[in-house]
Formats: structure tokens, C-alpha cells, sequence
């Protein structure tokens, strides 16, 4: 009785354990690792849920060489010390065979060079510190990056809208700096004179000692470098003291958020970023619709970030027709995928070049604007 107590268990654990191979082979794991808790939840969520979608769409589709992709999602708080031990239990832990970051810079560098080490192809959704792609080769962006996008606000401001006399006001962060370089770098070239740039830090919400300086200042247009819940006690104040020059953000706006906690001061607000909410490209139109109906609130550019790197990966990994991290990597190198945040190719650093959305706030909602289509403009670094 004993002897078949024992074949028993034996039995049981040979099925379990058959059972659990084949969980880990029936699947294609792609990481990813974005902000669910702390100051920057919203976005992690948007990503996330843009991620979310992209594997379900892949999957609906019948998946990656016959096998269905697999999300494993970790928070990382939009933190340095959160993203480095992550980042090494996606690759040790759960074997995944790209990695990809729905979140902040700071985050994202720290990662990046944890997966470069290990050599398993990274994707940077949204980031935009240049130092993330030169962790090496295995790394890669699909948005733009900061001095880009500043460049983008220069010509914005200088040669589309006419504005000559502009005040900056700074984020102190890896975000806020690299948007300031890039427009500081191209202003001259547009006739911008920065009369002053002020700066402040991701903690503040009070304002005031820098609305009164702008008020003195009298500028044509203000630029300022923020996220949603930095931005939009910024605008809502300087505009509840009268200054009402246009305002020119970045994709850190971009989220219904700024809008709900600016409220009537978000009406008019310009921003460059990577999603036209009224495109009629079927990649972006669809993303929309379906991310919505999903996600049960609008898409914003995180969200479209996340999802074009999710299908960015489910495509190398097609075309790779393996899961072996170097024939994955010779695939996302050759990509030219066309997705809601546009066509994704890379250069030689693993930077992309695409067109700038310009949006503007009307009725309470994101629409377009413009679009800023520059290849010299907007050319990222290749080395």
C-alpha cells in the first residue's frame, strides 16, 4: 500500500511538472515593467493597458509561430532602485525574450543596462533620456527623444506661430532638461529670444513666485516642460493670474488627466507629442477605438507608446522566426512597422525617426493642430 501511495505521488508530480513545462514553452514572454503605484500610476496604467492590448490583439490574430504571447507586467514605481531588480527577475526569473519599459526615464536607464549585459533585446516605449539607447546595441526606442522634441517646440513656436519673445519653464529632471536643450539649441535659428528660463521641481504644485516673474516678463508665448500633474497646476495658475500668451508642452501633458485637473485653463494649450486623436490612418484610428472600448477611459500617447513597442516585438520576433535573443535583435533592427504612433524604423543607436503631432486642447478634449515633419529637424543622434 505503500509502495502504490508512493508511485501515486510519483505520478502526480511527473504530471504537474509536465504540466507546468508546458505553461513555460506554450507561451512567448514579453516584459514589461511600468509606474502602477506612486506619483506617475496614471501613466504606468495607460501604458499597461496599452501593452494589454497590442498582446491581445497579437493573440486574437493566432499569436507568434504558433504559440500566444505572454505580458508579465511589473511596478516599478518610475524608480531607478525598482527597475534594476525587475529587470533582473524578468531575464533570470521568467526567461522572457524582450523586455520593454512603459515608463520614466530614470527607470528606463537603470534597466537598460541590466538587459544589455544580459544581451535580451529592450525596447524604451516612451522614455526619453538619449543616455537609454547608448546602454548598447540591444536597446532600442520607439518615441522620440527629449532634445528632438524640444527642436520640434522651437520651430513651433519661432517659424509656425510667429511668437519672437518666449520665457522657458523647466521640469529639473532628466524629462524637463532635454526638452530645454533642444529648444535652446534651435531658438536662434527660429528668431526665439528666451528672456528668462525658471525652474522647478517634481514635487511642486505652488507656483507663484514663478507666475509673477512671467506676468513681468510680458513674453509672446511661454514653453514649459512638465507631466500632467505638475503641468496642470501650472496652467491653471497662470492663467488664474492673467497671463494668457499660449503655452507650449510636450507629450508629459498629453493625458486627459492635464485636462481634468486644469480645467477651463487647459482650453488652447499646444503640445508636440506622438498621437493625433483625429488621424484617419486606419493604425492610429483603430488603436483608438480599440484601446477605449478596453481600457474604459480615451487613449493618450503613453498608452500608444506601450502599445507600439508590444507590436514592435510581436513583429521581430515573426519576422526573427525564433525566440533566440540575437536573431530577435537582427529583427528589431530591420523594422518597418507601421503603427499608431506612426512607422517605426531604427537607426544605427536604436533611435526612430518619425513625425511630431502637434495637439491642441479644444472642448475639453485633445485634437489636432499640426504636424511637424523635418527629417534634418528631427533626426536623432546615430552614435
Amino acid at each position: 500500500m505503500v509502495k502504490k501511495i508512493g508511485i501515486c505521488a510519483l505520478a502526480v508530480f511527473l504530471v504537474a511538472g509536465l504540466s507546468g513545462m508546458a505553461t513555460a514553452t506554450d507561451t512567448i514572454k514579453i516584459g514589461f515593467h511600468a509606474p502602477l503605484t506612486g506619483f506617475a500610476a496614471s501613466d504606468g496604467k495607460s501604458s499597461t493597458e496599452g501593452a494589454k492590448l497590442a498582446v491581445n490583439q497579437v493573440n486574437a490574430a493566432g499569436g507568434v509561430l504558433g504559440k500566444q504571447l505572454e505580458l508579465v507586467i511589473y511596478d516599478d514605481q518610475a524608480k531607478p532602485a525598482q527597475s534594476i531588480p525587475i529587470a533582473n527577475k524578468l531575464i533570470g526569473q521568467d526567461k522572457v525574450v524582450v523586455g520593454i519599459s512603459g515608463s520614466y526615464s530614470g527607470a528606463t536607464r537603470s534597466a537598460a543596462g541590466v538587459f544589455q549585459e544580459a544581451k535580451i533585446p529592450y525596447i524604451s516605449a516612451y522614455a526619453i533620456h538619449p543616455d537609454i539607447t547608448r546602454a548598447g546595441e540591444y536597446v532600442f526606442r520607439t518615441s522620440f527623444l527629449g532634445e528632438v522634441q524640444g527642436r520640434a517646440g522651437a520651430k513651433l513656436l519661432g517659424d509656425m506661430m510667429g511668437k519672437k519673445k518666449v520665457v522657458i519653464i523647466t521640469l529639473q529632471n532628466d524629462f524637463g532638461k532635454s526638452l530645454a536643450a533642444g529648444f535652446k539649441e534651435k531658438a536662434a535659428d527660429y528668431g526665439i529670444n528666451i528672456v528668462n528660463e525658471y525652474q522647478y521641481s517634481i514635487k511642486d504644485r505652488q507656483f507663484g513666485s514663478i507666475v509673477a516673474k512671467v506676468r513681468a516678463d510680458n513674453p509672446d508665448a511661454i514653453y514649459a516642460s512638465g507631466y500632467y500633474f505638475t503641468a496642470g497646476p501650472l496652467v491653471s495658475q497662470l492663467r488664474a493670474a492673467g497671463v494668457t500668451c499660449p503655452i507650449i508642452g510636450q507629450e508629459g501633458y498629453d493625458s486627459q488627466k492635464f485636462i481634468e485637473i486644469a480645467g477651463s485653463a487647459a482650453e488652447g494649450i499646444i503640445i508636440t507629442t506622438s498621437l493625433d486623436r483625429d488621424s484617419k490612418v486606419p493604425e492610429t484610428a483603430d488603436f483608438i477605438a480599440a484601446f477605449e472600448k478596453q481600457a474604459g477611459f480615451k487613449s493618450d500617447m503613453v498608452a500608444a507608446s506601450g502599445h507600439t513597442a508590444v507590436m514592435v516585438a510581436a513583429d521581430a520576433i515573426k519576422r526573427a522566426g525564433s525566440t533566440d535573443p540575437a536573431k530577435v535583435l537582427a529583427a528589431i533592427q530591420a523594422t518597418d512597422l507601421k503603427v499608431s504612433t506612426g512607422t517605426i524604423k531604427f537607426n544605427a543607436l536604436g533611435e526612430v525617426m518619425k513625425a511630431v503631432q502637434v495637439q491642441v486642447v479644444k472642448d475639453g478634449n485633445w485634437h489636432h493642430y499640426d504636424v511637424i515633419d523635418d527629417p534634418a529637424l528631427l533626426a536623432p543622434p546615430a552614435e
